[in-house]
């Protein structure tokens, strides 16, 4: 498992935990709003979102930065889609534009 580092300045931290503690510093809230897991998609909806694309297994795959066996295997019902592949193909489903525009 590749590790990933996150560079800060401690100097900065302890200073702004003591501006904080003092009162002299506000907290910062952000708020993400997550979307719900996408549900699994069936190898036909599948093939209609390539069809609605207008493009072949292979320009679909290269679309979505998958094999073409992978893209392929996905449409004929053999493999199933997971992660961050299940969540492209939810939005290129919603909004076929947004796949060829990245």
């Amino acid at each position: 498992m590749k590790k990933t580092e996150i560079a800060f300045d401690i100097n900065e931290l302890v200073g702004r935990v003591e501006r904080f503690a003092a009162g002299k510093e506000r907290a910062r809230v952000r708020r993400v709003t997550i979307p719900p897991p996408v549900k699994a998609i069936s190898a036909r909806v599948i093939r209609e979102t390539r069809a609605k694309l207008g493009c072949t297994q292979s320009e679909f795959a290269a679309l979505l930065n998958v094999p073409k066996v992978t893209a392929v295997s996905w449409e004929n019902g053999t493999r199933k889609p997971s992660g961050a592949a299940l969540r492209l193909l939810a939005v290129a489903r919603k909004n076929p534009d947004a796949l060829q525009a990245a």
